[in-house]
């Protein structure tokens, strides 16, 4: 699939010819008078949402206070007008009711009587507008991704199998030739909106263009959109679990979505004119893509018994095993199975996990396999499930069977509320004992739980859930490579093995669950539809807030579905208008998600990769906070020595020393290094910036990532804070991960100028590492405070810019249970030793393995 550039005409033309004219376009503001009155549409609407009464009293308030010169609005009517009057983004919803088509006894209940509405908006028009998405356009692939190297790399869903499968089948028919293939990502997913009695969960449809990058699909950069909103038909209890009634329910999702994604059919066969975002057009085959769904909608779309696994036959009691003998699941295989059993629904139940009497939406499509199309799902199979659902679970449920079961389950909630500060960590303060868990709670649970049960449970435990942890954050990588595939069957292999200690200790008869059964077909599905980070349902979660629950409280409540989609309307509106006037040059206004540190760039650094490579830099930036130093710290080297009883005069000399001879070659008398002044001037600073690149992580556009790092003699009125860093001492020694790092607490950051140089720096304790190579059992480094001669902690001052990161140190626990007035504040000189927890976050997985 080539993407050849076209005309207006759809005859091929030259790439070197200027981009054209979108098929809308404006050289003005309209309907807008100025550009002032955008940016209040944008903050007001958008940005501050606020109510129809708030917009009208504040106009009034500014048309009594600013006389000479009207506001921008008359009223709130005013502003709605002006929007919707945009001509951009304004797809229309659409709507058609569906009822139930059998017969009807004289006492039918009542959802077979009651008609249930289906709202939606074209998606052919929604594709058209992402592919025509001017901002999207620099980060969307419009050819498929080949290998270029020795090893094959996994990163969006053009760089898979599954992609190059539908060329090659679009490749036979000659009148394809030079059309892009746009594949289109679905999901669906359940939401509550309020605990109020009546009609409070909603149930949108998203859509997305494969084409597009997997980060911009996760920073939700309008790259995901909202096409429709299914019914969700409600029976009374006497009914709610009747045969006949689950069949209608599923049978209405099936032919909802045949009925929305209607218009794209043609467009699946033969090619489309289209306009691209980067001003040039081209003829556009769709084709249904991945399809996000947690385990009950995969049963649902896939019209699969629950307990069976929607991808292959392998029989419930058999999910344990190797599916490698199972076969793969098909329309095909389907209709094979029904003509074996003669077309009897019950025995396809029973004997195949397969509900006869539904036909899978797919079937309606070409080239549509619902059960090949199925993408794995990071957060409700790995995260959600796995890790929450059932290592969790377990883990608590042998603790609470032990004769001290409820002071070990106090300590591991101390432990959890124990691990020290660290950027976006999320805290525990009454443990982890709560009722209503959220993805980003397990999320949190994640990245401390592996120190916290070491000593506390069977080290076969440990293990296990050090296995898995592995798994995931692997899985979880934006760029997959065939070695990390291997890895991922190794690992997969050692969680099995390990998780055998539940079995042995009675907590579990099996493991025959369809969540841990997924991911034995994760390396298929990555080699099917590229790294799985952009196809999880965490993205579709999270556009529930723009997309469903904030539309609903800008609401009255009063049958807010109309109000929701009218809201969901001129949102889009305004940020396709947005994006279309920065593309023609007219608007110069920031978008949303710019982001602007406000900083200067002192250095760049790089440091090695998993593989030894070279990742992309990291910057270090110095936070100006003189104000609060002034009050702290005294300005001179001589006097602030003396506040701080600390050698500092000494430790600058051998600092300045090493920056004019690197890599000395033995150790150096101090009378041989550069003379300072005692009464220099030092500038002190109680945090840096750091940015580095954290693809994997939640980052910015460019996948860059900031975290503060903080020496402080008090943080937030409980006490001093001096963060732990990664300090890259080994540098083109050819040497990669941990072994290439060194750990410090950095105890002061401070800038001075010697020689008209200023050199920003970081006095630091440091840490030597245990052993040569990470614990068996928990799979982390470990470290531990490095001592003099004379019993005292080794320190040193460092360059800011060999700082690559912040470390999260997490105390060795052991078998010793902390004092239950003992707080997280003390935790990074509390112990003797330290675990160098690499699953605070993916970056750190990276750099500390």
């Amino acid at each position: 699939m080539l993407a050849v550039y076209c005309d207006a005409g759809g005859f091929e033309s030259d790439p070197a010819e200027p981009p054209q004219d979108p098929p809308y376009f404006s050289t003005g503001l309209n309907p807008f008078l100025e550009e002032a009155q955008l940016v209040s549409a944008c903050f007001f609407f958008n940005r501050l949402q606020a109510s129809g009464g708030d917009v009208s009293h504040l106009m009034e308030v500014l048309r009594g206070f600013y006389k000479e010169k009207p506001p921008p609005f008359a009223d709130a009517d005013d502003l709605l007008s002006t929007i919707d009057n945009i001509p951009v983004g304004g797809i229309p919803w659409q709507g058609f009711s569906c009822t139930y088509q059998g017969d009807l006894p004289a006492n039918a209940p009542k959802w077979k009587t009651k008609e249930y509405s289906v709202w939606y908006r074209d998606p052919l028009k929604v594709m058209e507008e992402q592919i025509g998405n001017a901002d999207l356009s620099k980060e969307m692939d419009r050819t498929l991704k080949a290998a270029d190297g020795v090893h094959r790399q996994l990163q969006d869903l053009m760089s898979g199998d599954w992609s190059w499968e539908q060329a090659d089948i679009l490749a036979q028919d000659p009148a394809n030739h030079g059309a892009m293939f746009a594949p289109i990502i679905l999901g669906s997913d359940k939401t509550t909106v309020s605990v109020a009695t009546g009609q409070n969960d909603y149930y949108p449809l998203y859509a997305s263009l494969g084409n597009v990058q997997n980060h911009v699909r996760r920073a939700h950069r309008n790259a995901l959109t909202v096409v429709g909103f299914l019914a969700i038909p409600k029976a009374d209890r006497e009914h709610q679990d009747s045969a006949e009634f689950r069949k209608f329910r599923r049978q209405l999702v099936h032919a909802s979505l045949v009925r929305i994604l209607a218009s794209l059919k043609p467009w699946m066969t033969k090619p489309r004119l289209t306009y691209c975002g980067d001003g040039h057009y081209r003829r556009v085959i769709y084709g249904l893509g991945p399809y996000i769904a947690d385990y009950p909608k995969a049963c649902l779309l896939s019209a699969i018994v629950s307990g069976w696994c929607p991808k292959c036959a392998a029989y419930p009691h058999h999910l344990d095993g190797d599916p490698g003998d199972a076969v793969l699941r098909s329309h095909r295989h389907t209709r094979y199975v029904a003509e074996l059993c003669d077309g009897k629904h019950k025995r396809m139940w029973d004997s195949y996990g397969i509900l006869g009497d539904i036909e899978p939406f797919t079937s309606y499509f070409p080239r549509a396999n619902i059960h090949d199309l199925l993408a794995p799902d990071i957060l409700h199979q790995l995260i959600k499930g796995v890790f929450k659902d059932h290592l969790v679970t377990w883990i608590v449920t042998w603790i609470e069977a032990q004769p001290d079961g409820k002071k070990r389950l106090a300590e591991f909630d101390r432990r959890v509320n124990a691990a020290p500060h660290f950027s976006e960590l999320r805290r525990f303060p009454d443990g982890r004992g709560f009722k209503q868990w959220t993805g980003d709670d397990s999320k949190a649970l994640m990245k401390v739980i592996v120190p916290a049960i070491d000593g506390l449970v069977p080290r076969g435990m440990v293990c296990a859930v050090s296995a898995f942890m592995e798994f995931c954050y692997l899985a979880r990588r934006s760029i997959l490579e065939d070695r990390d595939l291997d890895k991922l069957d190794m690992l997969l292999e050692e969680f099995h093995q390990e998780r055998e200690i539940f079995r042995e200790l009675g907590i579990r008869d099996h493991f025959n669950l369809p969540r841990q059964h997924s991911l034995r077909h994760y390396r298929l599905l990555i080699q099917r539809f590229g790294a799985p980070n952009g196809l999880c349902s965490s993205i579709t979660e999270s556009q529930h807030i723009k997309d469903v629950k904030e539309p609903y409280r800008r609401s009255n409540r009063n049958q807010p579905l109309g109000q929701m989609i009218t809201t969901i309307q001129r949102t889009s509106q305004l940020t396709a208008f947005e994006i279309h006037l920065r593309a023609r040059g007219i608007l110069n206004m920031p978008l949303p998600w710019a982001r602007h540190t406000g900083t200067i760039i002192i250095e760049s650094l790089s440091y090695p990769s998993r593989y030894g490579d070279t990742c992309a830099e990291i910057n270090i930036y110095l936070t100006d906070t003189t104000i609060v130093a002034r009050a702290r710290y005294q300005r001179s080297l001589l006097y602030l020595q003396l506040q701080l009883r600390l050698p500092l005069e000494a430790l600058l000399r051998r600092f300045l020393y090493e920056q004019l001879h690197p890599n000395p070659s033995e150790a150096v008398e101090l009378s041989d290094c550069p003379f300072i002044d005692p009464l220099m001037h030092i500038k002190i600073n109680h945090s840096v910036r750091a940015i580095f690149s954290a693809p994997s992580d939640r980052s910015n556009i460019r996948c860059l990532r900031q975290e503060i790092i903080r020496a402080t003699p008090n943080w937030k009125n409980t006490g001093p804070r001096h963060d732990c860093v990664f300090i890259n001492d080994a540098p083109g020694e050819g040497r990669c991960g941990f072994t290439s790092l060194g750990v410090a607490q950095v105890q002061l950051f401070f800038t001075f100028e010697h020689d008209q140089i200023t050199y920003p720096c970081a006095l630091v304790h440091w840490f030597r590492t245990v052993g040569d190579e990470p614990s068996s059992t928990t799979r982390m480094w470990k470290v531990k405070p490095l001592y003099n001669g004379a019993n005292q902690r080794v320190q040193s001052i460092v360059h800011a810019n060999s700082i690559v990161r912040s470390a999260h140190l997490v105390g060795v626990y052991g078998e010793q249970f902390l004092d239950s007035k003992y707080t997280y504040q003390r935790s990074n000189t509390a112990f003797k030793s330290y675990y160098v927890n690499k699953f605070v976050d993916h970056h750190a997985y990276e750099i500390a393995f």
